[in-house]
């Protein structure tokens, strides 16, 4: 329960992606210092006797979890031996009902940190744990005894359980997204060159609601709020040779300083771009997003690019 309330007042200071670092650090617990990983992904600190605190997925993972038709995580042995001694311990979290965290590598360095989850099955026939995550408020405390936990689940309705552990995939392929395209733009808005990652979202080029709208990195632009949201209400545009274009009537209305500068100041500019060539918006996608645009909004003339016409 201190790794649970360490890790939600730094997931206030940081989001839920972590850096690595911090988590190697970890906090102080009754005078020792407590990790919340290592170097292998089943992590059992000192300070625990015979039960980890942590499973781990590395973004490099040798391993193959992955999400079964239920939607639990299926999280792969220790080796191939199931009597490994990590793999003992994730079955004793099984016997004993103790809930663990479990670390989702997005990007080298950074992980989605998901509290609590249980171990709901062993699969001996194909090395794999069967992985649920639940929620706090089903915690309730019970007095330890040996080898027991302290807090243990309430009530371990498969429904629920399940329910909340796909909503886990749907953020691990958002934040993952996020942190990929934001890696490839260097933490910064393609639109007014803004650092401050805390203020930055991955935009979509192609809705992630309609075909086509991978979360890749060459679907992504790394934006601002302010100039996502008006990316996505088509207040502007990008024509496929890179370049901004901002809606007439916008440029037609007279406003504060915002509308000026944050808005019609960067019509007609090109946007950055990711120096390697396989992590730039596909140029299909942008293509297919600026006729949308044209469609939707009246520009102010006709723009040819290599053929295409931009109206």
């Amino acid at each position: 329960m201190a790794a649970f309330d360490w890790l939600k007042a730094r997931e206030t200071e940081y989001g839920d992606v972590l850096p690595r670092t911090l988590l190697s650090e970890g906090f102080v617990y009754h005078g020792q210092r407590v990790p919340l990983v290592g170097p292998q992904g089943i992590f059992k600190p000192r300070v625990l006797p015979k039960i980890p605190l942590s499973i781990t997925t590395s973004p490099k993972s040798p391993y193959s979890d992955s999400f079964n038709p239920d939607g639990f995580l299926l999280y792969r042995y220790r080796g191939q031996d199931p009597d490994h001694h990590e793999n003992v311990g994730l079955r004793n979290a099984l016997l004993h009902n103790v809930p663990l965290v479990y670390f989702h590598g997005i990007i080298p360095g950074k992980y989605l940190a998901v509290w609590p989850v249980f171990i709901v099955g062993d699969n001996p026939s194909d090395l794999t744990f069967t992985v649920a995550v639940d929620d706090m408020t089903y915690l309730r405390r019970q007095k330890p005894h040996l080898g027991t936990a302290a807090y243990i689940a309430d009530s371990d309705d498969e429904a629920r359980r399940s329910y909340i552990t796909y909503g886990v995939k749907h953020r691990l392929h958002q934040r993952g997204f996020r942190e990929r395209v934001l890696a490839a733009y260097k933490d910064q808005c393609a639109f007014c060159r803004l650092r401050h990652r805390e203020l930055l979202d991955a935009a979509h080029i192609i809705p992630d609601n309609e075909p086509g709208g991978d979360p890749v990195v060459n679907n992504g632009i790394a934006l601002c709020k302010l100039h996502h949201a008006a990316f996505d209400n088509m207040f502007i545009g990008i024509r496929p040779d890179y370049r901004i274009v901002i809606r007439e009537d916008l440029l037609n209305e007279i406003d504060g300083p915002m509308l000026q500068h944050g808005l019609k100041g960067l019509h007609h500019t090109k946007i950055l771009i990711p120096r390697r060539a396989d992590l730039r918006p596909k140029p299909a996608h942008l293509i297919q997003r600026w006729e949308k645009f044209s469609r939707q909004a009246t520009i102010s003339g006709a723009y040819f690019l290599d053929g295409v016409n931009a109206q």
